[in-house]
């Protein structure tokens, strides 16, 4: 029988991610060859930085590093109870293989946006089936006895429709940032990374219950898959991720945090824990408040000109901060910087002291603003001639 109090299987979980790591540091190589060879080739457009012909399709490498760990955790003592006691990673697993099919599909084929979006449902229910669905919401009202907020405790038609819209909202927000080398994989990484810690933390409050160990292990191999794609994916990238990627981070992002929600104790729920739990999806909207702001305005821009608001420019946050002087690779690096912030923050506000989970948030807020406008402030000292 499984310990269900006592040491946490930390050096398992490290050894599963790291299992992902290699397992897509090996395989993505072969990756590309193949998707060179089918043709699936992303051509240089007038909104995009690189300038030269790219194969994609690299997410099939990242799902085999998933796959690849998932399979190494069942055979693992301290881990394979976690595949009793629940359905959640297998149903994780078997969503992200179709989504990532799909993906490949629209990397060689450009498939409409119509067929995609049904199959980003379709894997949706998939989770649902397997059981991976919300079960309760924290709101900030209702609260009694002073208390802020209450907890919603959801029936399964409407568990399922919120896990449908988390998952199709979560593949199209990681689709949508996949604009620069390595930004989609580096946010990838940090989102598993912080959801992971989010989970075990979930672990250690339930006294080590084999019940809770499934979002810790999909979130950990997820980050470990992403972490093994960078090398290729970094700039100079030598393959994109493409829409195989994306929507397969996207889908397993929210199937570790719909399957986290489940694990967190009724009475203890809170506003905190509400925040945890949507870190990842907390860190993709900031990185797309600047470019859906520029969208906004670009729109407006286009239309007093007498444009279509639909043509395509460069006015996303990385073409930011390329205007503003950093370089590709440090634009990448602050934007990690930023998204490491806000993911670890709002993790930290659970796990540790209020008063110094602020603090060091602020501290990194300073640092991260002062970073970022840097060149901006060397361009307007310098002596104009």
């Amino acid at each position: 029988m499984p310990p269900t109090s006592g040491l946490l299987p930390i050096r398992e979980y490290i050894l599963v991610a790291l299992t992902a790591t290699a397992v897509t540091y090996l395989l993505t190589g072969v990756v590309r060859r193949i998707a060179i060879r089918v043709g699936a080739i992303a051509n240089p457009r007038a909104r995009d930085v690189h300038v030269a012909p790219i194969p994609r399709m690299g997410g099939i490498g990242i799902l085999l590093g998933v796959a690849g760990a998932m399979g190494l955790a069942h055979q693992l003592p301290a881990l394979s109870h976690g595949f009793d006691a629940s359905f959640d990673s297998v149903g994780v697993l078997l969503a992200a293989a179709v989504i990532s099919l799909i993906g490949a599909l629209d990397d060689r084929f450009e498939l409409d946006a119509w067929t995609k979006l049904a199959g980003q449902v379709m894997c949706a229910g998939i989770l649902v089936i397997f059981g991976v669905q919300w079960v309760s919401f924290w709101v900030p009202w209702g609260g009694t006895g002073g208390s802020f907020g209450s907890v919603l405790v959801l029936d399964k038609n409407q568990g399922a429709l919120l896990t449908v819209v988390m998952v199709v909202v979560m593949v199209n927000a990681m689709n949508f940032v996949d604009g620069l080398d390595g930004l989609a994989g580096g946010l990838g990484f940090i989102a598993a990374a912080a959801t992971c810690a989010f989970s075990l933390g979930l672990l250690d409050s339930s006294g080590g219950d084999v019940g809770t160990y499934p979002p810790a292990l999909i979130a950990a191999t997820l980050a470990g898959a992403c972490l093994g794609f960078l090398p290729y994916n970094f700039q100079p990238a030598k393959i994109f991720m493409g829409d195989s990627g994306s929507m397969m981070i996207g889908l397993v992002l929210a199937g570790a945090t719909t399957s986290a929600s489940g694990r967190v104790p009724y009475p203890q729920f809170s506003g905190k824990d509400a925040i945890a739990l949507l870190s990842p999806l907390v860190v993709v909207a900031a990185v797309l408040f600047v470019p859906m702001l520029d969208l906004i305005m670009a729109v407006v821009r286009r239309t007093r000109r007498g444009e279509s608001p639909f043509a395509a420019d460069k006015m996303h946050l990385h073409h930011r901060l390329l205007e503003i002087g950093h370089s590709q690779r440090r634009a990448v690096l602050l934007i990690y910087l930023w998204a490491g912030i806000l993911a670890f923050g709002a993790v930290s506000v659970t796990l540790f002291d209020d008063a110094a989970a602020l603090w060091i948030i602020g501290v990194g807020l300073v640092f991260a603003v002062g970073v970022s406008i840097i060149p901006r402030l060397r361009s307007r000292n310098q002596p104009r001639t």
